[in-house]
């Protein structure tokens, strides 16, 4: 029970602060159906809950986006395979994304954080930077553009999930539509 209480303590926090970073830590108790007292006998404060949520977040997303990138020898398979896994990551990936997007956050490469954000999804500039040199991609975007694209396009179709949508098979398939179409495949 209490790995249970726990855990769905994170996976409310990681839903609610993907909506509202500075969201009071009650909506995450409401959230979780605990009381905040319950909330605090897990996690002392905020910042520990945070780091609670994203080593959960690297967790799952590294697992997801690993089995999408060795899914594949063909480069454009393989994103396509990424932009999936990414979308079933659902919250966890624009919650994880907008942590080490944050203004004022110092992306560094000797903190350990940073380092495994950058192993799970640093391959993806590599899908990317191949596909590129292979001409597959339009010359007209950066990769740098498109790196700003994926999450956004990811954070539309979660947010049209989470809104209703019931067809999400669907759903995805549109979004790589929407999302290859943007990026000149």
């Amino acid at each position: 029970m209490v790995k249970d209480t726990r855990q769905n303590i994170i996976d409310a926090a990681i839903f609610i602060f993907n909506e509202d970073l500075s969201a009071p830590l009650e909506k995450v108790a409401d959230k979780a159906e605990v009381t905040r007292r319950t909330l605090h006998r897990y996690f002392k404060d905020r910042k520990d809950l945070f780091i609670c949520c994203n080593e959960e977040m690297q967790r799952s997303c590294k697992q997801a986006m690993t089995v999408a990138e060795q899914s594949s020898e063909d480069p454009l398979k393989r994103l396509e395979h990424v932009f999936y896994a990414a979308i079933d990551c659902g919250v966890k990936y624009a919650f994880l994304h907008k942590l080490h997007h944050l203004s004022g956050h110092q992306h560094r490469h000797d903190n350990k954080d940073c380092i495994r954000y950058d192993e799970t999804f640093g391959k993806t500039r590599m899908i990317l930077e191949t596909l590129k040199e292979k001409d597959i991609i339009s010359r007209h975007v950066t990769v740098e553009w498109i790196l700003v694209l994926f999450p956004g396009v990811i954070s539309a179709t979660i947010g049209a999930c989470t809104g209703g949508v019931t067809d999400r098979e669907n759903l995805k398939k549109l979004a790589w539509f929407s999302f290859s179409k943007g990026i000149g495949l």
